[in-house]
């Protein structure tokens, strides 16, 4: 697994290979970072405020993944997705609040063996496409199954609010967000471009929405 790198806090993004980069990680289940979305969150253990406190010290930059199981140490799915801190409420006794906002999503080469408390990769940066739309039919589709699964779940949606998202926004947003279990999000995540995770995402609202919340649902694998 490589040498083990000591817990610098002045790199910045240190460059492993050719393509790659170092990225410190905060792999937390369930919780699924688009680009130009925002994240929240509330960080209270001791080696992710660590993380937070190495982060503000070079590039506010933190690599949001999701663990294959929930426990210490687990192996990480293959992608997730760079996050910069853009606002952070620092507390008196360590803990931050903090909002990531997306900004590129990146591919897992390898692990790291490091000294720092938190855990560190060499990975691939994925370039996004710049311009990405849904055709008029797919748009269409998507909301009308959006409304229908809303509906089923009892959710109080703002549609007029929701019809002036560009189609970016739109699914990537939803995708963030929807109720699905982390393996779902995972796949949403992973997907190749808008159009294939509006497809998915229309597949997984009518699959999830047929539950409506009181059966045991088979997560997607």
């Amino acid at each position: 697994m490589g040498g083990r790198h000591p817990p610098s806090l002045v790199t910045d993004f240190v460059r492993v290979g050719a393509m790659s980069t170092r990225l410190s990680i905060f792999p937390l289940p369930g919780a699924v970072l688009f680009p130009g979305l925002q994240l929240p969150l509330h960080i209270f253990e001791p080696r992710y405020r660590a993380l937070v406190g190495d982060a503000l010290v070079r590039d506010r930059k933190i690599a949001m993944i999701q663990p294959q199981k929930p426990v210490d140490g687990a192996p990480l799915f293959e992608i997730g997705c760079v996050g910069y801190i853009g606002e952070i409420e620092a507390m008196d006794d360590g803990r931050y609040n903090i909002i990531l906002e997306g900004q590129q999503r990146f591919r897992v080469i390898r692990e790291l063996d490091v000294a720092t408390a938190f855990r560190q990769i060499e990975a691939e940066l994925i370039e996004e496409p710049e311009l990405e739309a849904l055709s008029s039919v797919e748009r269409a589709g998507f909301e009308m199954e959006a409304r229908r699964f809303a509906d089923n779940q009892g959710f109080s949606v703002d549609w007029d609010s929701v019809e002036r998202l560009d189609d970016t926004s739109l699914i990537n947003g939803v995708s963030q967000i929807a109720p699905f279990d982390p393996a779902s999000k995972q796949a949403l995540l992973e997907a190749e471009n808008l159009a294939v995770r509006c497809e998915l995402l229309v597949q997984l609202m009518q699959f999830f929405g047929r539950s409506g919340g009181e059966e045991e649902i088979t997560t997607l694998q």
